[in-house]
């Protein structure tokens, strides 16, 4: 089952505050959903996201 967070759960086990959160999810840069004018994130897709943007700054690829 997913892990649903609020803006605020996510920033403090990102270590991140709550409006950097919502304003990289915003930009699109942080996966997540709006429901209503409230944002509600994924944590298995933050943290798909975020391997996803390390394995590309390092230029590496998983081999299967």
């Amino acid at each position: 089952m997913a892990k649903i967070m609020k803006p605020k759960e996510l920033a403090e086990f990102l270590r991140l505050t709550r409006e950097t959160v919502c304003k990289l999810a915003a930009e699109g840069k942080l996966p997540g959903f709006k429901i209503g004018r409230s944002w509600r994130f994924d944590l298995d897709e933050v943290l798909k996201r975020i391997g996803e943007a390390q394995c590309n700054r390092s230029g590496g690829s998983s081999v299967a």
